[in-house]
């Protein structure tokens, strides 16, 4: 039985002081042999054979240069813990590996099985984050064919993935694989620049679809390289709407009612019109504006000026006003919808807005979903449609529309459009299609 002393690991620079551990008895099959830098816990094979010195060597490793302390990971919250976690796997293998270990025997013979699996339960971000596991280990043959058994379309991507992989983990020396000072993020530099690096590719990767044409292989590709746009992900973001705007309460009915000119009537009001208006609407006429639904996207295509978007919240404080925009990739940690005015109550404060749009077709079924009886819905867009990564998307466009058309929802493109729609009777003429885009290219589609 061997004899294991994971105290005698030293040269860790990033502040790991030398302590006592625990080596508790492991296996070789996957998943029963562990390293705890936090509680110092260390499962191992304490077999004399190959296999158990290749697994301790790989935990052992593990012990040497991956990061000890939560605090490390702090920077690191917009990134999939299992992307990180099978990224880490790799550069340990690796490591490993250039030590002269035969990380071939890290392989158990469950990757064919275990992927064909993955396949069938249509697990893409799973069967890509445990390639990055296998990976190396000259597993990942089997793990391949376990994949085209189910999921032949996969392979191009996946293959695009590991020739990426492999090439980045070629361009680092094994001293800057393993370097554990800290960075100005305090992160560990070697943790940083390797396991980082590949768990932001992965990360992108797990959220978006599978290309299944040459040109979206193509596109596919090229974001893995650096500074890579996101691949497409073709479905919208999830909503998360900010919880920390205050609202301010607006005494019922103020704002509610505006004057303006008309051609008869009982006060003058605008007697200079008799001279400069060839209508001669010098008279007001009294207009109520009671209830309505405003949808604004707020996304970088629209440039909407504050000052229009206050004047708006004025004449219309009874609505409800929704904002929306969502950061391209944003896994959740950002809020990408929030309220602007709700039915006597308006925002004190208003976002800026996320760059991409992402949430188009949520937002539109919430508002809906608020609508009381046949009260007006006005939709502020420019017929963009996009996915949560903000590549525009053929299909989402097509259920905005349908959306569109179903609940009468009324398009206009400016927030001084806005009021106006909210006032006009259903039977006045509708917007221009051809003004929104690719949303107006469909709903004049549906309509032909």
């Amino acid at each position: 039985m061997a004899v294991v002393h994971p105290e005698l690991v030293t040269g860790r620079e990033d502040g790991f002081a030398r302590a006592p551990w625990t080596v508790t008895p492991g296996s070789t099959i996957r998943g029963q042999a562990s390293c705890n830098l936090t509680d110092r816990i260390l499962e191992v094979p304490l077999g004399p054979d190959e296999t158990s010195r290749v697994v301790r060597a790989h935990e052992l490793m593990h012990a040497r240069v991956s990061p000890h302390l939560r605090e490390h990971e702090g920077p690191l919250e917009d990134l999939a813990a299992r992307a990180l976690e099978c990224a880490e796997e790799l550069r340990i293998n690796t490591l490993v590996a250039r030590l002269g270990f035969d990380v071939a025997l890290l392989r158990d013979g469950s990757e064919r099985n275990g992927a064909t699996r993955l396949a069938e339960a249509d697990d893409w971000p799973e069967a890509l984050c445990f390639l990055m596991a296998v990976l190396g280990t000259g597993a990942e043959k089997e793990y391949l064919a376990g994949i085209r058994k189910v999921r032949p379309s996969w392979l191009p991507a996946l293959r695009a993935v590991r020739k990426r992989a492999l090439a980045m983990m070629t361009g680092f020396t094994t001293s800057s694989l393993g370097a554990t000072r800290l960075n100005g993020e305090q992160v560990p530099s070697g943790y940083f620049d390797v396991t980082v690096s590949l768990a932001r590719i992965l990360t992108q990767t797990m959220s978006a679809r599978v290309p299944s044409t040459p040109d979206e292989l193509r596109q596919f590709r090229r974001s893995l390289e650096p500074g890579g746009r996101r691949p497409p992900s073709g479905r919208f973001a999830p909503l998360r709407f900010d919880e920390t705007i205050a609202m301010s309460v607006r005494p019922r009915g103020a704002g509610l009612r505006r004057s303006r000119p008309h051609s008869a009537g009982v006060v003058m009001r605008y007697p200079s019109r008799l001279l400069t208006d060839e209508l001669r609407r010098a008279f007001a006429q009294r207009v109520s504006v009671h209830g309505g639904i405003v949808i604004i996207d707020q996304s970088g295509s629209m440039d909407l000026e504050e000052e229009q978007l206050r004047s708006l919240l004025r004449t219309a404080p009874d609505a409800l006003v929704v904002g929306y925009s969502h950061r391209p990739g944003d896994r959740g940690q950002v809020p990408n919808v929030w309220i602007l005015a709700d039915r006597g109550a308006v925002a004190t404060s208003f976002p800026t807005g996320n760059v991409g749009n992402g949430v188009d077709g949520p937002v539109l079924a919430w508002a809906l979903a608020k609508r009381r009886a046949d009260e007006p819905v006005v939709w502020v867009t420019d017929g963009q449609v996009t996915d949560s990564h903000d590549h525009p998307d053929g299909q989402l466009t097509k259920e905005c529309a349908q959306l569109v058309r179903s609940a009468r929802v009324r398009l206009v493109r400016t927030l001084d459009q806005a009021e106006g729609a909210l006032r006009r009777s259903r039977s006045m003429k509708r917007s221009n299609p051809a003004e929104f885009g690719r949303l107006g290219r469909e709903l004049a589609h549906d309509a032909a």
